[in-house]
């Protein structure tokens, strides 16, 4: 359906939810810090089309967080999401690194695979901790730029991780060589952070600690400056994400069409297909199976498209769920699968805050949902579960199905569509099975 007058704004502030959960961080982590950036910008001076700049560059700050999940998972062996939740708090001093790793390092293997794996993060951690960072900058720049952002919201991405003294990563720039835009999104970062993680008093002391060394001293006066108790209670206030909304300079908001939700759309697919090796390009495949089959039922065109958006965005939950547990080679605990049956949840509530959204959403939630009853989150059964999502359903399993998993490789196409007959009526809707069965012999354009 059209999303008429939908605010670039709206749609990207709720997005940034999901980039919130694939940091580990609370809910409204990056709404928070784009309140705090914007209040830093207005007080430091910065001219209108600056502050529009800023208010991107702050909420989507973590585009490129995703692509290093895995690897940290890998070197580590470790939560990811717990490993960057509290690697954000720590200061880059000896002592606090060294008890972070301690802390962090093969936490669920046994003792001697533990010490080997910390002694492996003691000889290669700084060049490990490089690798990441420059991977999530990178990737977050490069994302930015293909949501038509300019290269100044870019590189304000590129350098979140810069320190004022030149000790940050992944390129070690140093004061005025860093973008005022990183310069204010990292101070804002750890502001939210200590404050949501503590209180505001731990973080006016870790704010004042950090100055000179991670942040540049003119912002540490301007945050201090404008630090009072309004400050504070806003900063905590349950209305701030239509607080931001507002705070967009007017004379640039940009109200989105049809093609460019589209792209934002597809881009964030790939923030949760980059998240692990074994789903890269499946929301995309998915989307175009989806596409094809709602062709083949007789969709109109408009409905198509509303359709794929869906399709595009139905795992985006998936980043709130670890690696550890998402690229785990063997069988999952019951714990584990309980823990995995969350992201259809999570996808609900992230594109529920979207206004024109809800529809979409509902349908996205549902995708592991079953005529039988015997999905989830719901146990929707029967007639409750609608056409559009037994359409994503069907693409779903058979990307599944035919891609490469932690724990088998991918099953021939002939193979995969047995193999779905055997679910007919119950997980895979018939009408479905009988319209991918017509399109199949287009899936050579679908890659694997």
């Amino acid at each position: 359906m059209p999303d008429q007058s939908m605010k670039m704004s709206e749609l990207i502030s709720a997005l940034s939810h999901a980039l919130d959960m694939t940091e580990g961080q609370p809910p409204g982590h990056c709404i928070r810090a784009c309140w705090i950036g914007m209040q830093l910008g207005q007080t430091c001076g910065l001219q209108a089309h600056q502050l529009w700049e800023l208010y991107y560059t702050i909420l989507l700050k973590d585009l490129g967080c995703s692509s290093n999940a895995a690897r940290i998972c890998q070197l580590y062996a470790t939560d990811d999401l717990g490993f960057k939740h509290d690697f954000k708090s720590v200061d880059g001093s000896l002592k606090q690194v060294l008890n972070f790793v301690l802390q962090h390092t093969g936490v669920q293997k046994g003792l001697a695979e533990r010490f080997k794996q910390t002694l492996s993060v003691m000889r290669n951690g700084t060049k490990w901790s490089t690798e990441l960072m420059q991977t999530r900058c990178e990737r977050g720049a490069d994302i930015a730029r293909q949501l038509r952002f300019n290269e100044a919201v870019a590189e304000g991405i590129r350098g979140l991780d810069e320190h004022w003294n030149g000790g940050g990563k992944p390129y070690g720039l140093k004061g005025d060589a860093i973008s005022m835009y990183s310069r204010i999104a990292l101070l804002s970062q750890v502001i939210d952070v200590f404050f949501t993680g503590t209180d505001r008093h731990a973080c006016l002391a870790e704010v004042e600690k950090r100055c000179g060394s991670w942040f540049e001293p003119s912002l540490v006066e301007c945050f201090l400056s404008i630090a009072d108790d309004t400050f504070w209670d806003t900063l905590a206030s349950t209305n701030l994400a239509e607080l931001i909304i507002q705070l967009e300079p007017a004379q640039f908001q940009v109200t989105l069409d049809e093609d460019y939700i589209d792209e934002i759309a597809a881009a964030f697919g790939q923030v949760v297909d980059s998240k692990s090796p074994f789903t890269a390009g499946h929301s995309n495949r998915v989307a175009l199976i989806t596409d094809l089959l709602a062709r083949e039922l007789g969709y109109s065109q408009e409905r198509r498209r509303w359709l794929k958006r869906a399709a595009l965005l139905h795992d985006v939950g998936k980043l709130g769920i670890s690696n550890s547990i998402l690229d785990k080679p063997d069988k999952l605990t019951d714990e584990e699968f309980t823990t995995i049956k969350l992201h259809p949840t999570f996808t609900g509530e992230i594109l529920s805050r979207i206004g024109a959204f809800k529809e979409l959403a509902d349908v996205a939630q549902a995708h592991h949902e079953r005529m039988d009853g015997k999905g989830y989150p719901l146990g929707l059964q029967g007639d409750e579960v609608t056409l559009d999502t037994r359409i994503i359903t069907t693409a779903d399993i058979f990307d599944a199905i035919t891609a490469d998993r932690p724990y088998r490789g991918p099953i021939p196409v002939p193979q995969a569509l047995e193999m779905m007959a055997e679910h007919l009526d119950t997980q895979v809707d018939r009408r479905c099975y009988e319209a991918l069965l017509k399109v199949s012999h287009e899936f050579h354009f679908i890659e694997h």
